[in-house]
């Protein structure tokens, strides 16, 4: 039997190494050459990655969710076509000794068995008299399914030979699944259960670029109001005359279009800080990273050159961008070389943010809730369309008072629109 070793690729931009988001073959499976296999998560993005060699999957590095340094085994693949038996292992962090499986005549797509052995210590098997299957677990999951009143003939294990996790238990809990065996005189049962999750994949990225970016960046935020009544009104004409082609125009583009004249202004601002080289880049390109809720986390799309977009231009890339990042498509070239970024809550709004900085940027601009409010023009109440502008910046490279003089910049145009396109 030969055998080949796939290790995990580097997948560029300096990584050093990635998680593992879920596993598209196992333990078993006849791979062919290509075959997506994996989904990795880099600091920006999941990467498919396919394999190198047709052949049977032997071993597995780790369990989803853990993470596996750039250059280590990933996967192993039986490659011979005799007819030996192939023992299959998969480790993860749980199970400090494998579990086996044997496969017969690995490579034979129409015959193939499977069979497992396990010391006692690591896998518990106890027969089911209601489903009449073998039921894997650990004494752990056990006790706890016990304590929780859980038949495990009703969870269905997403381990190696169905075998049940203590997450698998723990999703089966919080999605409200049967309790059995109550204690009679316990008509109401108490609600002693917690579910632990393994923070992983894209919140993981999150939380760490979060946590550094507040460790490390200075942070102040300045907020400022702003009256959009004339820049609605302008807004509602374009959109009731656009030609079919034409994006509809939300109110990012025009605040795209502000930051592109306001920046030339303020290098400092369009810029990356590099704090171990002590080296300010100011980019004379203008990169805005639009952040973006999916429904696995925040990623940041970058509509780049936008000082080469017109409006219509910078709508409909946004539109676009919006679309591969919440059908988890987007891929890697998308989601970097920002060099400001805007965060924009959007219908759910709020009167004030206080945005954290995308490093290595300087500058971070949040839009807030745009609504009605009674202001006074002239010595007179009267209804105005408001929204308030929160942006932070790195005080180690631009001063408050430059930091309040860009968002005044910003201010007037917003509010004289006509100027964005002069």
């Amino acid at each position: 039997m030969s055998e080949f070793s796939f290790k995990l690729p580097d997948l560029g931009e300096g990584i050093v190494e990635s998680e593992i988001v879920e596993w598209q073959v196992q333990l078993g499976d006849v791979v062919e050459e290509d075959q997506h296999i994996v989904d990795v998560m880099t600091d920006k993005a999941v990467v498919e990655v396919t394999a190198p060699v047709a052949g049977v999957v032997v071993k597995l590095a780790c369990a989803a969710g853990e993470v596996l340094a750039v250059g280590a085994q990933l996967i192993l693949f039986a490659t011979s076509d005799h007819d030996e038996a192939v023992s299959i292992q998969v480790v993860t962090s749980k199970d400090p000794e494998p579990a086996i499986v044997v496969v017969e005549n690995p490579l034979s797509p129409t015959d193939t068995t499977v069979a497992e052995e396990a010391p006692p210590t690591q896998l518990a098997a106890a027969t089911n008299t209601d489903n009449h299957r073998q039921i894997l677990t650990s004494p752990s999951v056990r006790h706890q399914a016990r304590s929780n009143h859980v038949d495990l003939g009703l969870v269905t294990g997403t381990g190696p030979a169905g075998r049940i996790s203590n997450s698998d238990l723990n999703n089966f809990i919080a999605a409200g699944g049967m309790q059995v065996n109550l204690p009679k005189n316990d008509i109401t049962p108490k609600n002693t259960g917690t579910t632990a999750l393994k923070i992983t994949g894209l919140r993981r990225v999150i939380g760490q670029k979060m946590l550094a970016a507040t460790q490390n960046i200075p942070h102040y935020s300045y907020i400022e109001e702003i009256d959009l009544t004339a820049l609605e009104d302008l807004r509602k004409h374009l959109n009731d005359h656009r030609q079919v082609e034409q994006t509809k125009l939300t109110l990012l583009p025009f605040i795209m279009q502000a930051l592109v004249k306001v920046l030339a202004d303020f290098p400092a601002c369009n810029a990356h800080y590099d704090d171990n080289a002590q080296i300010l880049t100011q980019h004379q390109g203008v990169h805005i990273g639009i952040a973006t809720m999916t429904e696995k986390g925040l990623l940041v799309p970058v509509v780049k050159h936008s000082e080469s977009l017109d409006i219509w231009q910078c709508a409909a890339q946004l539109v676009s961008l919006a679309q591969v990042c919440r059908e988890g498509t987007a891929k890697q070239d998308q989601l970097i070389g920002s060099t400001i970024t805007i965060t924009s809550l959007g219908a759910i709004g709020g009167i004030a943010t206080t945005p954290i900085i995308n490093a290595p940027q300087t500058t971070i601009i949040g839009v807030n809730k745009l609504q009605q409010r009674a202001v006074v023009r002239n010595g007179e109440i009267v209804i105005r369309s408001m929204m308030n502008i929160s942006a932070s910046f790195d005080h180690r490279i631009v001063d408050g008072y430059e930091g309040a003089q860009l968002v005044q910049a910003l201010k007037r145009l917003l509010e004289n629109p006509g100027a964005i396109f002069v």
